[in-house]
């Protein structure tokens, strides 16, 4: 099964348009999990697996980022993680959170080790090398190369929304990057684009050029994006398209002992919060 494939079975089985995205900070632990080092315990998957097995019925993806396992050097935690998933959850998709981005055979390595060594099944890229430092990835055809386009972050605007092309009132970079991801680039079908919930009128515009394409919206909870504005310049003509990811607000909805169900509860209700606005 693709990514895409399985992507749209998540959506139906558990109505859902939420990605919960695994951001592990041992520093925000609750007490009972911060008796040694991270490495040593594996309280890191302990954590993100309470985590993943309280919310698994209510998202439609899991999102580990990278970054804060390899500072725990906590790589193998995370590949039992992603095993965990797949395991006892199967057909819920796990993007790996990277942000990748080179060419040639650093690429292919990157590639392997995102698809080979972790198992996941999408992966997030960096485009802005073009075409080539694409390829790679997508020559795994049957796994998600989901690739940043606007970024939820205030300096995103730096260079995203510079105008490119030979005259004035071209289109923007972001609009060219979705524009090339959609009509050039999506040889394995298995593109999808991240686009930041903090700016719902460029989710609005790359919605208008790339169809039906799965959009990655980071931005809500924590970070302060509108659901219903989100929901409504994003969402597909049947109600989808949509991984709309929350990372702290449900990762550190309490840090007691009973942090597994407070990110239940928290995952209940912004999915019912999203819910609400999937239909015109």
């Amino acid at each position: 099964m693709t990514f895409t494939q399985m992507l749209a079975a998540a959506w139906r089985r558990n109505d859902s348009l939420l990605c919960v995205g695994l951001d592990p900070d041992p520093a925000k632990f609750p007490a009972h999990l911060k008796r040694g080092g991270a490495r040593d315990d594996n309280a890191i998957l302990e954590f993100c697996t309470a985590i993943v097995d309280a919310t698994a019925d209510l998202v439609c993806a899991f999102k580990p980022q990278i970054a804060y396992f390899a500072a725990c050097r906590a790589e193998d935690q995370l590949e039992a993680l992603i095993a965990h998933i797949h395991e006892k959850h199967p057909g819920i998709p796990v993007i790996l959170d990277a942000k990748r981005g080179d060419i040639g055979s650093t690429a292919e390595q990157y590639a392997s080790e995102a698809f080979e060594r972790f198992q996941a099944d999408a992966v997030t890229v960096n485009p802005y090398m073009g075409r080539d430092s694409l390829e790679p990835w997508l020559a795994w055809r049957d796994k998600g190369v989901i690739l940043l386009c606007r970024t939820s972050n205030p300096g995103g605007s730096d260079l995203q929304f510079l105008e490119v092309g030979n005259t004035s009132g071209g289109e923007k970079l972001y609009e060219r990057v979705a524009r090339l991801a959609a009509n050039e680039w999506n040889s394995s079908g298995q593109i999808a684009l991240v686009v930041g919930a903090t700016f719902p009128g460029e989710i609005a515009r790359v919605r208008e050029i790339v169809g039906d394409m799965p959009l990655l919206v980071p931005g809500i909870g924590a970070q302060g994006g509108d659901i219903e504005a989100t929901v409504s310049a994003g969402r597909t003509p049947d109600g989808t398209g949509l991984m709309i990811n929350s990372s702290r607000a449900i990762l550190y909805a309490s840090q007691d002992q009973g942090f597994a169900a407070a990110a239940r509860k928290v995952a209940v209700e912004t999915r019912a919060a999203i819910n609400l606005y999937r239909k015109e």
